[in-house]
């Protein structure tokens, strides 16, 4: 696999002379057009052997073109902050926004690389990392990111030769540690590691470009000259893009109308002395267990979805009113803001991951894109089928480091909701939540129904399965929402 890149390639210093200030002016003229169309993010990761000129061509990249659109990420050792929140977080949060390019120094490869050439990890946990990065990176071109992967390339003989001279210059000396001799001495197995992590993660959509690192001036052009022919070439397809094309199977309705959520009793209710009783034990048992010791090495995330005027509000405040507020944060979700709309889909959603210790309640969720973005044609058909996948992947992530994911479903009947709506209008201070949008989201009381039960059906897993809530009776919807937090939460401290 590395055979090409082993063979002594070089560039004479009067071609590179040459070819440099065109090049850097092409480059430029390439980013400023990215820029200016805004259509699509670049993420660039510059991996390889130590001393194969990673660092030199970050640097260099950030020489010849516009820096003010450039967002460089020297991802080193993780901090604590990130260590408490799944791996891909720190990730999620560098991603460029559309018309910049993000310039990775180091990737969602390298722990997994690192970790497994040290023996932390067994060759089972290193493939379900790279099959992570698969599934992120196509996540990113399907949202429409230009994935380019730089892979700087050494022999063992080269290496040793390039190590020793940075070591024999003082003004090059800093950049040759311990660890770098370390590696060099695992050279063979580093070799292995590297070219299986290689085989399995190029692509179609983000294939690796395996440079030779020794020549300077031969990695320089060759990157520069694989970055400018990507934009361009990204750049003509953008003008021309095209609704891609749904080739699975439709998602049709029940044909005997029956869905799941006909099959819950609406008719549930908690007479209110026996609300107040369940309410205080509850909030107390809630209280508790955010105290306890356990709860420090955990995490939670709280979705509250269900149907307008349903009570998610309600069911909120009954559990941030018996947590302590320096321990949860409550993130409502509306439409996207220009910020938003210019990162992929569930960037907003990861931002707000907690660390050990916390609660995160979403007030509506990631959710949105196959209910409210799928009926009312706010995105593809595409774009929604996909969801379905990534949603599960990402809770699944969130799951793997400890993180309790609680999902509510809060639904009520058509009657309910229309009593709900002109309580709203009569009441002064409810007014505010009764909009024109909540009175056509209700005309679309059938295509909601099916999506709500194709989001069940697709998304309810064992790691974060759907609870589905009964609201007609708000009293009993709150309690049963109190209760469910209360038996996940002390089910995951008990693991521990």
């Amino acid at each position: 696999m590395f055979e090409s890149a082993e063979l002594g390639h070089k560039i004479d210093k009067a071609t590179y002379d040459k070819e440099v200030p065109q090049l850097r002016e092409a480059l430029l003229d390439a980013q400023f057009d990215l820029a200016e169309k805004a259509g699509f993010p670049v993420i660039i990761l510059v991996g390889g052997v130590d001393g194969a000129g990673r660092g030199e061509t970050v640097n260099l990249l950030n020489e010849w073109m516009d820096p003010r659109f450039i967002q460089t990420h020297g991802m080193g050792d993780p901090s604590d902050e990130e260590m408490e929140r799944p791996m891909m977080w720190r990730f999620w949060r560098a991603l460029p926004p559309k018309g910049k390019i993000g310039l990775f120094l180091g990737s969602w490869y390298t722990w997994p690389i690192l970790n497994r050439v040290m023996g932390l990890t067994k060759p089972a946990e290193l493939d379900q990392s790279l099959e992570r990065a698969k599934r992120l990176e196509k996540m990113l071109t399907d949202e429409g990111a230009l994935i380019i992967k730089f892979w700087l390339h050494l022999s063992k003989e080269m290496q040793e030769k390039r190590l020793k001279l940075l070591e024999s210059n003082p003004k090059t000396r800093w950049r040759v540690n311990k660890r770098d001799w370390d590696h060099y001495k695992r050279y063979d197995k580093f070799l292995t590691v590297n070219e299986s992590v290689i085989r399995h993660t190029s692509t179609a959509e983000a294939p690796w470009i395996i440079i030779e690192g020794s020549d300077a001036r031969y990695r320089s052009l060759t990157v520069g000259r694989v970055i400018l022919e990507a934009l361009r070439k990204r750049l003509t397809e953008s003008d021309k893009k095209k609704e891609p094309n749904v080739r699975a199977a439709p998602l049709l309705p029940s044909i005997d109308k029956l869905n799941i959520l006909e099959t819950l009793d609406l008719t549930q209710k908690l007479e209110k002395r026996k609300f107040d009783k369940e309410l205080e034990k509850y909030q107390g048992k809630l209280a508790q267990l955010t105290l306890d010791p356990r709860f420090k090495d955990i995490t939670v995330v709280a979705v509250f979805e269900g149907n307008d005027a349903a009570g998610k509000g309600g069911a909120i405040r009954r559990i941030t009113s018996a947590v302590d507020a320096r321990q949860y944060q409550v993130i409502p979700i509306a439409a996207p803001t220009e910020e938003e709309r210019a990162q992929p889909y569930l960037w907003r959603f990861w931002r707000h991951i907690p660390r050990k210790g916390r609660i995160t309640i979403f007030d509506r969720s990631w959710y949105g894109r196959v209910l409210v973005e799928r009926v009312e044609r706010y995105c593809s058909e595409f774009d929604w089928m996909r969801a379905y996948h990534e949603i599960n992947d990402f809770e699944a992530q969130l799951v793997r480091h400890k993180t309790v994911v609680v999902k509510f479903w809060l639904t009520i009947s058509k009657e309910e909701q229309l009593r709900r709506f002109k309580e709203r209008e009569k009441i002064g201070f409810k007014r505010f939540k009764i909009t024109d949008e909540d009175w056509r989201n209700r005309e679309k009381w059938d295509a909601y129904e099916q999506a709500i039960g194709d989001m069940v059906d697709r998304t309810s897993t064992e790691a974060a399965p759907w609870t589905l809530v009964e609201a007609n009776d708000k009293n009993f919807a709150r309690i049963k929402v109190l209760k469910t937090l209360c038996q996940r939460i002390e089910a995951a401290m008990k693991k521990k």
